[in-house]
């Protein structure tokens, strides 16, 4: 049931009536109407998808409780226990048995993840044109709900806050609809309480809520989906022949088809659950505005990169062998070093499985990795780049080079997305080769004639008329404006100027390109 069909418009209203219906006549309960709509939303997907996401919240669910219990227990011994040595070996002794049953979780529901999801293209690596694996669907938001779960396991591991006790709340966490097509990843502590509490209907919310919606349908619609009538066929006739400056148009339209596409979905998501008075997680913030390859990843999936942080980056970097080594480098080497070396292992260790979380195919990883490098290599250059700023006389806080910044960034991680983009080695070579050494701009506007239909072409008139738009609202929201509080307090008229023309520019895309699915629906 994708966002932008009669069944999901039916399927809303309807919930949102029940829910608010229950608050005003009985006063509670409502959770119970979200928790409803969530397990039909996602059995409309294929009801055997329901086995995937209860298993995972069942297991999760119950290492809450075994750890809370092994708590409990350990503070009972720890009572009677006499000298601090004792003491020490009873934690010690039940953190052993906690730490069994998180490992027990982790591989249960990663397993499950990985088999699904990587069994096909590892096994056709292994035995090519092999059937073993075929036939394997990837049930709905798999990625996104199994890491949201996760980090459950480990804070409540970690005893950040108490487990949830009642299994239909913690399965509504899991479960909560707006955000099984492509995330935001939440976290347990920030959502939680807010499925559960009552909402009263709030007219101000509801219209910032179904502008936020009207604008990532904008984005998707009358910006990815027609950008990717372009996309498509330039990367299918990636091929010795084909002018450097033709990939890079490709590359450029790519840049902003998987901004308009993935962020289009989240403003969606984020809307649709404002409709019910619940604020998701924010997930984009002005990334294509970043003054590094670093800052983008803090502006891009931030609710990725904020899982990556906190339960690979740092306990990785807090190893006890990585600390000493830390200390060594320190000693011998600086401690510019001995901070940035460590911490640059584990930047390419986080994005090699970014990469690994996007497939198992070879670019994938390599686009993980070059993310990786290139922010672990531009930490440990650092005292270059500042001395090269001071000899050169450069005024780093002046607008002019934050401008510099953003394109170089804009730049370096479009490199990055040719390795995202364009699949096989060989590929690859060819537009890497092709983009420096046979760039041929007069061929271009012939190129993109053949390759692309003429319909797509008219068609990306109207993608660039709206970019100018998000453009135009990134510039602002950048600069600390808050566009939505601006339009729901202007008048009525200019109100209903706004949400008519972007109406009329969805309702106009679907003349040159059909709705589609969102590109990370699959994850």
């Amino acid at each position: 049931m994708q966002f932008y069909s009669l069944a999901f418009v039916i399927f809303i209203t309807v919930a949102i009536a029940a829910y608010y219906a229950i608050g005003r006549f009985v006063g509670k309960g409502q959770w119970i109407v979200l928790l409803c709509a969530s397990i039909a939303f996602y059995a409309f997907s294929g009801w055997q998808n329901l086995i995937f996401i209860g298993t995972t919240a069942l297991t999760i669910w119950l290492s809450g409780l075994a750890f809370a219990h092994f708590e409990a227990l350990s503070k009972e011994a720890r009572k009677a226990a006499g000298s601090r040595e004792e003491k020490k070996a009873i934690k010690e002794h039940y953190r052993f048995y906690k730490r069994l049953v998180l490992v027990a979780a982790l591989i249960i529901n990663f397993g499950i993840l990985g088999y699904i999801k990587y069994a096909e293209v590892l096994v056709g690596y292994i035995v090519p044109n092999s059937h073993w694996t075929s036939g394997i669907l990837l049930p709905l938001g798999i990625s996104f709900y199994t890491f949201q779960t996760v980090s459950y396991a480990i804070d409540t591991y970690n005893a950040k806050y108490d487990p949830e006790r009642n299994f239909a709340k913690y399965l509504l966490f899991a479960s909560w609809f707006p955000q099984l097509i492509q995330g935001p990843i939440n976290r347990f502590d920030l959502l939680a309480q807010q499925l559960f509490e009552p909402h009263s209907f709030s007219a101000h919310e509801a219209r910032g809520a179904f502008l936020q919606i009207c604008y990532g349908a904008l984005k998707k619609f009358a910006v990815a989906n027609l950008l990717l009538l372009t996309i498509d066929p330039i990367i299918a006739h990636i091929d010795p022949s084909i002018p450097g400056s033709v990939v890079v148009i490709g590359i450029l339209f790519y840049a902003i088809y998987q901004y308009a596409d993935f962020s289009g979905g989240i403003d969606m998501a984020l809307g649709f659950s404002r409709l019910f008075g619940i604020h998701m997680s924010p997930n984009f913030r002005q990334p294509y505005f970043s003054i590094s390859l670093g800052d983008f990843w803090r502006r891009w999936h931030i609710t990725l990169g904020a899982w990556m942080r906190d339960y690979v980056f740092y306990p990785f970097a807090l190893l006890p062998g990585i600390k000493r080594w830390s200390k060594w480098l320190s000693a011998h080497c600086g401690r510019h070093l001995g901070r940035t070396l460590p911490a640059g292992i584990a930047n390419i260790l986080v994005f090699f499985l970014v990469g690994l979380w996007h497939g198992a195919e070879s670019h994938f990883i390599l686009w993980g990795l070059y993310n990786g490098i290139v922010i672990a290599a531009s930490d440990l250059l650092t005292p270059l780049w500042d001395r090269m700023n001071k000899a050169l006389h450069i005024d780093v806080g002046g607008k002019g080079h934050h401008v510099f910044a953003i394109i170089r960034t804009f730049i370096v991680v479009n490199i990055g997305w040719y390795f995202d983009l364009i699949e096989g080695v060989g590929n690859l070579n060819i537009a890497f080769s092709n983009t420096l050494f046979n760039f041929r701009p007069d061929l271009a506007l012939a190129a993109i004639k053949s390759y692309v239909p003429h319909n797509a072409i008219i068609g990306l008139a109207l993608a660039s008329i709206v970019c100018i738009v998000i453009f135009v609202v990134s510039v602002l929201k950048e600069n600390d404006r808050d566009v939505s509080e601006r339009v729901l307090a202007a008048p009525a008229v200019v109100r209903g100027l706004i949400y008519g023309m972007m109406i009329v520019a969805i309702a106009t895309s679907f003349v040159f390109a059909p709705a589609g699915g969102f590109m990370y629906a699959n994850f």
